[in-house]
């Protein structure tokens, strides 16, 4: 196994280097086998209590780690530098097909970017940005990845005394917008463009020679955020914390927190209790993303002229717009493409709102629709039946356009509309498992959630939430 660390190398003056700080206590509670597989490890690093590596006691050979640094707006406003406060780059493992991967240690203690944190995580955190990052992973949704939890004995306080945990995270590359802007604010311009030619010399090789190399990549970067983004929106998924410091050039879901899916249908969702004006709300998504984007481009104005900023820029909303389109048409079981398609979709989505229908759920059922039925399953599910009856009957006329088989659209639509989601209940309960010390519920739903859109998956994760479910309160503590 080959560990190198390019940032290291490449981008002195952009780091703090820095080992973890072991976790008192330290060890193994859970890997992530498959991915484990697919990263060519040995097996032994996961036997018994595990490797060192894990909980912060140990390297292996290779790694160089070090903190990042890095600034941001957070909730709309500059909050000067930030940087890997409790994340310890330790370094990338170079793959068999010369691709490169980070592991990343969160709660790895503290680094010169702490400020008046204590550099850990808890259990209850590195539970959910697990489960999550594999939920998304295994929804086709562009993500980092999660290999390892470790667990200890050392008390952490947040708002009651919790355990501390360390994940190990693993992804392309943690390069965020805020590294951009933190050196952009800074005055420190060589930085800025000793970052974009790393990200290019590392991740768009291909225009590494290209005279407009730099519109090319931000480009680029516009899109991959715009198709991330309209896949969040697709099943349901509301990050919570879009600050700049948590997006990534790569178009990454990074950095879970108060993260939720959806369970009722709610446009204005908000899951992070601390978001009071709901800035990080739902169907705000879209609207932040562009916004960040938007710093970022000023970060990046001493590379590129005004003019082609905004050019790049003016791919967000068309791209936005066209995955979603795909993926709502897919949910819906359209197979071509038609003028009223909107109306479709705006028509179910104004009735799921009205009469809080399951989000997941409702889509689920409706891939289960016979074209030829006057009646649908689905209508059981609505109190306001004429209503219901009046839709699926466009509905149907829309479905029967495209003449194909009830037998493929339910097939390909099972493929769009995933049979169950990451609720928050669902941690909440693997996580009081966790802090007991055990991994079987942890085990259990992870094995689920590598099956999202399976009918074979258990029936206790495909039904509605219980209503203390509902109500769970998450926020940015970890």
């Amino acid at each position: 196994m080959l560990f190198d660390n390019s940032w290291f190398h490449e981008l002195k003056g952009c780091y703090t280097a820095l080992n973890p700080t072991p976790l008192e206590g330290g060890r193994l509670l859970y890997h992530n086998a498959p991915l484990a597989r697919a990263m060519e490890l040995d097996e032994t690093l996961f036997a018994g209590e595990g490797h060192g590596v894990w909980h912060g006691a140990a390297l292996l050979p290779g790694m160089q780690p070090l903190a990042q640094v890095y600034s941001g707006h957070q909730f709309g406003v500059w909050a000067g530098q930030l940087g890997d406060g409790r994340g310890i780059l330790l370094g990338e493992q170079r793959l068999a097909d010369g691709s490169k991967l980070d592991w990343h240690l969160k709660g790895a203690g503290l680094t010169p970017y702490s400020r008046m944190g204590d550099g850990r995580a808890v259990i209850r955190s590195t539970v959910r940005e697990f489960l999550a990052s594999e939920a998304l992973h295994h929804l086709g949704i562009p993500t980092s990845r999660a290999l390892t939890i470790a667990i200890g004995d050392e008390p952490v306080r947040r708002e009651t005394t919790e355990r501390g945990a360390m994940l190990m995270r693993i992804a392309e590359s943690h390069l965020r917008f805020g590294h951009f802007e933190h050196f952009y604010y800074s005055n420190q311009q060589d930085k800025v463009q000793l970052l974009a030619e790393y990200a290019i010399r590392h991740h768009w090789p291909q225009w590494v020679d290209e005279h407009d190399r730099y519109l090319l990549w931000f480009t680029d970067v516009v899109k991959r955020t715009a198709g991330m983004i309209a896949q969040w929106q697709s099943v349901g998924f509301a990050h919570g914390v879009m600050n700049t410091d948590n997006m990534s050039i790569l178009g990454l879901t990074l950095d879970y927190g108060p993260f939720g899916f959806l369970d009722d249908y709610q446009p204005d969702f908000i899951c992070n209790h601390s978001d009071y004006q709901g800035r990080y709300s739902f169907e705000n998504q879209p609207m932040i993303g562009l916004w960040n984007l938007n710093r970022l481009a000023h970060a990046l104005s001493g590379l590129m002229s005004t003019e082609q900023l905004k050019q790049a820029l003016s791919h967000y909303e068309p791209e936005l717009m066209r995955v979603w389109g795909e993926r709502m048409r897919a949910k819906l079981g359209l197979l071509s493409t038609d003028s009223v398609d909107n109306e479709i979709l705006s028509g179910l989505l104004t009735l799921m709102t009205k009469e809080h229908s399951d989000y997941t759920l409702t889509f689920r059922m409706l891939s289960d629709t016979q074209q030829n039925e006057a009646r649908s399953p689905l209508r059981d599910e609505f109190i306001d039946r004429q209503a219901f009856d009046d839709w699926y009957e466009s509905y149907r006329v829309r479905l029967l356009q495209d003449e194909v088989s009830d037998e493929t659209r339910q097939a390909a639509m099972k493929k769009a509309n995933p049979a169950l989601v990451l609720r928050n209940y669902m941690a909440q309960q693997v996580i009081e498992e966790a802090e007991k010390g055990e991994k079987s519920a942890l085990a259990q739903l992870h094995q689920a959630l590598q099956q999202p859109f399976s009918d074979e998956t258990a029936a206790e994760y495909r039904q509605r939430p219980p209503d203390w479910g509902k109500t769970l309160e998450v926020s940015c503590s970890s």
